[in-house]
């Protein structure tokens, strides 16, 4: 008998995969108890986007729900995945930044560090490794499973063993997009039991339906672990369920031993969670078949479905499954998992949403065409290439891209200040410095505040007031920080909420008497010059927004902006950048010219055709 072990993904990959990762820890803490009595090989819990969504959404702690589950499964190995040099974020963090990660998870809880990178680049999860093997915990590297022409067994095989000579104790071989079929995994785990020698760890998701197949055939050919999920979050783009998969290895040579009566017992709990909060199941349409095709994971797809409907276009999904395969072709092939599969898809979106392929290229892809966030797994376009980079050289292929992130500890220690009371707040800072202040400033001990955070919404501290949406609060603290106003004031529903620099303060606006608002245009920059449409000269021609997204000047707070009025621009000249689908997306000049007017503040909201700038060609 070989037992085949399962890691349970529902609290971290199966509801980051099919709701939004918008699981909260009040869902968890009934059941959690439960779930370490199961027997598990591990629970996955932490990381991928459930770090900053905890934040960005939830207003959670991430640290903090580390520790509460660890608290209520104290007999079940704890499980994280880590996207190597990205750590939980979306791009390279610095080696000191890496380590202190590593050392502050492990001490609140975390076990077994899954640890992949985007593109299969040793050099991205060298540093990640040396930190888990010094303090103390279980790295399981992880191979980012892909089809293309560059991606063979061979290839594998030859990434699984540097994976094993940075000290993996088990491989997975992460298959994220559900393109693994039955053969190619007995063929693939077969090669890495025999070539390799460690313990072999499979992750599938359902997406195309082949994931249950899959598991039977890498039992069979010696796989020690698979990953599912509780039925009520299985299927579809998660993984398949545990209940099924533990019934079909019964009486066989790989029976998990697991107790089916207890899982269907938390199965049912969550399945009540799903229904009171009324979220979708996990289900294989045409569209999840046709994976085959445009080889979109399955948190990718509704990362994209989200997009288009934020950009007001969710009947252009067919044309932007379409653009994407191109897309990776000509940027090397590169596997789509985070941040690769975000970056590919969001520059697809915006080839397909402007018209204009490669018009407007996002900060990151420059960045990974540049060769900053690791080597392309093939060659890319050379026309797409001298596009993207214009005049600058990519990286030398002798530079660790994380090597060249040197912004230490310290400074974000000294930046975010006295709001951090420990070093996870700072890591936390360090990783998503908006998200966090924004969290700092409203959990902050003494502050000023007279709001509190009740589930989904801030609720003054006075009774009979009506509640204020919690994000707009954040909206508004966002404007206060990045940017020269001190003060906002918004009434909503009888209550007045003051947002200001180190604080937020409410009070009923009858109890004042007061209207106060944000002075009409006091975020403008003094340099911007708005003309009403008769002032402006039949020369002048608009710069539109050619999506919806968060409007900068400039490339960084209290920086200088790219352009103002009377700036004589170039074609190709980056005019500003807008903040869309996590991403920085550079507006640049279509032709040469004069900028005549700055027709938004730093930081504000723009839709699809909104009109940013005004300038006058230069014949």
């Amino acid at each position: 008998m070989r037992p085949v072990h399962i890691t349970d993904t529902t609290l971290r990959d199966a509801h980051q995969s099919l709701w939004a990762t918008r699981m909260q820890i009040a869902d968890m803490l009934p059941i959690l108890p439960k779930m370490d009595d199961v027997g598990y090989w591990s629970l996955e819990v932490w990381g991928g986007a459930t770090f900053d969504a905890a934040l960005r959404f939830l207003d959670e702690n991430p640290w903090e729900r580390l520790r509460v589950i660890k608290k209520h499964c104290p007999k079940t190995p704890l499980q994280m995945l880590l996207r190597g040099q990205n750590l939980v974020g979306y791009h390279h963090y610095g080696d000191e930044i890496v380590t202190r990660f590593v050392h502050a998870a492990k001490r609140n809880g975390i076990d077994i560090f899954r640890v992949f990178d985007a593109l299969n680049d040793a050099r991205n999860v060298e540093v990640a490794a040396k930190a888990i093997k010094e303090s103390g915990a279980h790295f399981e590297g992880a191979i980012s499973y892909t089809v293309s022409p560059v991606h063979t067994l061979d290839s594998y095989l030859e990434y699984a063993h540097q994976l094993k000579d940075l000290g993996a104790d088990t491989i997975c071989i992460k298959d994220m997009a559900g393109m693994i079929t039955p053969f190619r995994t007995e063929k693939m785990v077969r090669a890495l039991v025999d070539q390799i020698g460690l313990p072999v760890h499979v992750h599938c998701h359902y997406i195309g339906g082949m994931a249950p197949m899959n598991y039977v055939k890498a039992a069979e050919a010696g796989a020690d672990i698979i990953d599912t999920a509780v039925v009520a979050l299985a299927f579809g783009n998660s993984q398949p369920a545990v209940e099924m998969i533990v019934a079909a290895l019964q009486e066989s040579p790989y029976d998990t031993g697991l107790d089916l009566d207890l899982l269907f017992e938390i199965a049912e709990y969550w399945e009540g969670v799903r229904e009171r909060k009324r979220l979708k199941r996990g289900v294989t349409s045409l569209l999840h078949m046709e994976v085959f095709s445009h080889q979109v994971p399955g948190g990718m797809m509704s990362n994209l479905v989200s997009q288009l409907e934020l950009q007001k276009a969710p009947d252009r999904l067919g044309d932007v499954l379409a653009e994407i395969p191109k897309v990776r072709a000509e940027v090397g092939y590169p596997p789509l998992v985070t941040p690769l599969s975000q970056i590919v898809g969001t520059q697809a979106v915006i080839n397909v949403l402007t018209g204009k392929r490669w018009a407007v290229v996002p900060q990151e892809m420059k960045d990974y065409v540049k060769g900053l966030y690791g080597r392309a797994p093939g060659p890319m376009d050379s026309e797409v290439v001298a596009k993207v980079l214009g005049k600058e050289e990519p990286l030398s292929p002798d530079v660790r891209p994380g090597s060249l992130v040197d912004k230490p500890y310290a400074a974000f220690e000294s930046e975010i200040g006295d709001l951090a009371h420990s070093e996870e707040d700072v890591l936390m800072y360090a990783l998503f410095p908006d998200q966090a202040r924004t969290y700092l400033t409203l959990h902050q001990e003494g502050a000023e505040a007279a709001v509190f955070m009740a589930g989904e919404e801030v609720k003054m501290a006075m009774e009979g007031e009506e509640p204020v949406d919690v994000n707009q609060i954040r909206e508004l603290i966002k404007i206060v920080e990045m940017s020269e106003v001190s003060e906002v004031v918004v009434e909503e529903g009888g209550a007045k909420v003051s947002v200001r620099k180190g604080g937020v303060a409410g009070a009923p606006a009858s109890a004042t008497g007061e209207a106060a608002a944000a002075t009409e245009g006091a975020a403008l920059p003094k340099d911007v010059a708005v003309h009403d449409a008769s002032e402006r000269p039949g020369t002048w021609r608009e710069i539109i927004s050619p999506m919806v997204g968060t409007f900068y000047r400039a490339p960084a707070p209290g920086t200088d902006p790219f352009v103002s009025v009377g700036d004589s621009i170039d074609e190709g000249d980056t005019l500003c950048i807008l903040e869309a689908m996590k991403l920085m997306n550079e507006i640049a000049a279509e032709e040469p010219g004069v900028i005549r007017e700055v027709c938004l503040g730093d930081a504000e909201p723009v839709e699809y055709g909104t009109v940013l700038f005004y300038y006058e060609p230069i014949s």
